[in-house]
């Protein structure tokens, strides 16, 4: 059956991520007397922001009844903060190799390209805008995990892109991901293929043990995978 869109992630998929968003992550966490290390961090970065907020918590907090709602909202304000300034301000903001090019391939064969993402909406706003794919016609979806129920390894993000795509067949989409939970929510979603990518956060065999159905080192390869 034919791929009628394609859904990437945003940080170490699609877009130059030197552990910047670990980093802000960190920072986050530490404004509020959390030191965690960006080693014990990295895994989580595919989680919805405040879910990954509560598991570091859960590590580091002795006291259960610290964990509050108020504390999660509080860091994740924090988190949106620096992630806004730095994706506003970060001359060094660009496309990871062939991006752009497999991009404008997919729509050229036809297929719809979205862009999900465990950010919140108003920090992929800030990113998708600094980048112009709107503008250069080279997206056409765009989902926060902030605009759904549950954000990874949940299927709703990729389900609310197929309704905005006419598109009800989930063996007619391909997930594109660099983290556990981004092959966790291909799977979870029934997508034809759960493609992992080795230019972020996971290496190849961090990735292996979740079994996506193709590991690829360069985001070129989609075109061919989903052409096969």
């Amino acid at each position: 059956m034919a791929i009628k869109l394609v859904v990437f992630d945003i940080a170490g998929t699609t877009v130059k991520d030197d552990r910047e968003v670990s980093k802000a992550f960190q920072a986050a966490l530490k404004k509020y007397n959390y030191h965690v290390e960006l080693d014990s961090i990295d895994p989580l970065m595919g989680y919805e922001k405040p879910v990954a907020i509560k598991q570091m918590l859960q590590l580091h907090e002795p006291d259960p009844d610290k964990i509050t709602t108020e504390l999660v909202n509080d860091i994740h304000q924090e988190f949106v903060r620096q992630m806004i300034g730095f994706y506003q301000n970060e001359p060094g903001l660009e496309p990871l190799p062939h991006v752009e090019e497999t991009f404008a391939a997919l729509h050229a064969a036809g297929i719809q390209v979205g862009i999900n993402t465990g950010f919140s909406r108003d920090i992929a706003d800030t990113i998708i805008n600094r980048l112009q794919w709107r503008e250069k016609g080279l997206i056409g979806h765009l989902v926060g995990s902030d605009e759904v129920e549950l954000g990874r390894p949940h299927p709703y993000m990729i389900q609310k892109m197929m309704l905005e795509g006419g598109i009800t067949n989930s063996l007619q989409v391909a997930k594109v991901g660099d983290t556990e939970v981004d092959v966790r929510e291909g799977q979870n979603a029934g997508c034809k293929y759960a493609i992992a990518v080795t230019t972020g956060a996971f290496t190849r065999a961090q990735l292996e043990p979740y079994n996506p159905t193709h590991i690829v080192d360069n985001i070129a390869q989609i075109i061919d995978i989903i052409n096969q």
